[in-house]
């Protein structure tokens, strides 16, 4: 992870939901001339997640960096049941026409590469690129099953090296080779101090709800989505030890599209933060593809 003592300055935006939530997001200067890259976390993160990516890519590219519903400093919905892709969806939308964003990259993990395929459905020709980060239309049901575990169980913590242990533990199988240091980063990625002086995980515990209601597996159909995104420069980031998307669906998915470029992340599971040297490397080709489409 990179150094954080300089961090790259943002400013806070924030923007209303159709349903009169309070939504916030990140925004990085950037080169007008360039569309900008739209962020969006995975479920339970929040826009810390992306500031080493801001701090590599800002500057040269604006960086939006989503928090959606319930995360971080967006407000939490009155009703848990909204707290659904396609509501989500409508969120991004409605800050897409706030922002007047023409064109944009879409970069997002897990659920960030989700609502990223299905901003291709609603508006193809807006995306001038995409990087879908251990994410695709067809994910692992053990995978999925882990996830259901843990969302929405409330954890708090006396202080930030408590935490960082609790990280480690739960996360050892995805990140094998992260020390003290980089938990601690992690730790102060996913929790919050509050003004109790207890540090909690940074989301609405409700966003699990969803997950409760039979037959909630049902989803729009990802692989027209995924097409969607075909036309223009795209991108995968696949940990090698991830259990969410298999090297198969993967495999399939660069297959299916000429251009479609696929990156695996040694000995990291779901999801690669995008801050590994492989994922730079992904990232930064993207964007000369994206660069190179642009017209001058």
């Amino acid at each position: 992870m990179s150094d954080r003592r300089n961090p790259t300055p943002w400013e806070d935006g924030y923007w209303w939901s159709r349903d009169g939530v309070r939504l916030h997001y990140r925004d990085y200067a950037g080169d007008a001339a360039r569309p900008p890259l739209l962020c969006i976390p995975g479920l339970t993160r929040n826009a810390r997640d992306y500031e080493d990516f801001a701090d590599r890519f800002a500057g040269d590219w604006r960086v939006i960096v989503v928090e959606l519903r319930g995360r971080g400093d967006s407000g939490y919905a009155k009703d848990p049941m909204s707290y659904v892709p396609l509501t989500y969806l409508q969120d991004i939308e409605a800050l897409i026409t706030e922002l007047q964003l023409d064109r944009f990259v879409v970069i997002g993990t897990s659920l960030g590469g989700i609502l990223g395929m299905l901003l291709a459905v609603t508006g193809a020709q807006r995306i001038a690129g995409a990087l879908l980060n251990d994410v695709g239309p067809e994910l692992n049901a053990a995978g999925l099953a882990r996830i259901r575990d843990y969302v929405g169980k409330p954890m708090w913590h006396d202080t930030w090296v408590h935490a960082a242990r609790a990280v480690a533990d739960a996360n050892a199988d995805v990140y094998p080779d992260y020390d003290i240091q980089d938990w601690l980063a992690m730790a102060k990625r996913l929790y919050k101090l509050t003004p109790g002086g207890r540090i909690v995980l940074d989301y609405d515990m409700r966003i699990a709800e969803p997950f409760r209601v039979p037959g909630n597996e049902a989803a729009p159909d990802m692989w027209r989505a995924f097409d969607a995104l075909a036309g223009g420069p795209m991108a995968i980031v696949r940990g090698e030890r991830s259990d969410i998307l298999s090297a198969e669906v993967a495999e399939k998915m660069a297959a299916r599209h000429p251009g479609f470029e696929l990156t695996t992340v040694p000995r990291v599971g779901h999801a690669p933060t995008l801050d590994e040297p492989e994922a730079v490397a992904a990232t930064e080709r993207l964007l000369a593809r994206v660069s190179a489409s642009v017209p001058a």
